[in-house]
């Protein structure tokens, strides 16, 4: 499979690395500039002078760091028009354009589309380019053994896309199997996560998923619920959107 990616700045830098040292997936990458205006007239202009390299719109899939709700609704637009299967957009729908634009532009050109607050929530969804990615990236899934009351090994069967997953793996090991699950969470924090502070959802649904996948590979109850803002918006063609319940 071949994985697209476009870069802001900083935001796709650990993506690339993550798909690189962790997956066997093809990835091809474009960047658009890290100052971007507020607002930008002609988002179609503004992105032929960005002068892509083509090759970014002949990925499988495309995940778009752009952070910009002019800017990001051309490009799907775009991967659309060239038949890209599916788009990931992080950073929240404030950031991605609106629904409706959106909606639009996946029963035109019969693309997925799927809106994430963070990508350590992405699962498997039914969309075969999607569910390939997510057999190795998204939600973390955790193996885990144990000796005298503390970890001995932990494999991740899937890990965050920025690689937060086997920074925390690596870090829990020799913890007691009591303290693992809130450590996990607070060492996927640490990495650091670069999720939206301040409020409910981003780094703290990060550190909620990690903490959940550990209680999950230890065989403890978990009762994790995903806040409003953080729940996964699936844009189908000819669907209503709907939001993971998670």
């Amino acid at each position: 499979m071949l994985v697209g990616v476009i870069k802001r700045g900083k935001y796709g830098e650990r993506l690339l690395e993550t798909i690189k040292a962790r997956t066997d997936f093809q990835v091809v990458s474009v960047e658009v500039p890290e100052i971007l205006p507020g607002f930008i007239e002609d988002p179609e202009e503004f992105v032929r002078d960005l002068n892509f390299d083509p090759q970014i719109f002949k990925a499988d899939l495309l995940i778009l760091y752009t952070f910009h709700p002019d800017l990001t609704p051309e490009i799907v637009r775009l991967a659309g028009k060239a038949h890209v299967k599916a788009v990931i957009i992080p950073g929240g729908i404030g950031r991605a354009g609106s629904i409706d634009e959106l909606e639009r532009i996946a029963e035109e050109y019969n693309i997925h589309i799927e809106v994430d607050e963070i990508c350590c929530t992405l699962e498997e969804c039914g969309v075969p380019a999607i569910d390939q990615f997510a057999e190795k990236l998204g939600k973390p899934e955790l193996e885990v053994e144990t000796e005298d009351g503390r970890i001995s090994r932990v494999h991740v069967l899937r890990g965050s896309p920025c690689g937060a997953t086997w920074h925390a793996a690596s870090s829990i090991l020799g913890k007691t199997v009591a303290e693992a699950p809130s450590l996990t969470g607070l060492f996927c924090q640490q990495y650091p996560c670069r999720a939206v502070r301040g409020g409910p959802g981003g780094i703290h649904t990060s550190g909620d998923l990690h903490k959940d996948a550990m209680e999950r590979a230890l065989g403890q109850e978990t009762r994790l619920v995903l806040p409003e803002q953080s729940r996964p918006i699936k844009i189908e063609p000819g669907k209503r959107v709907r939001k993971s319940e998670g």
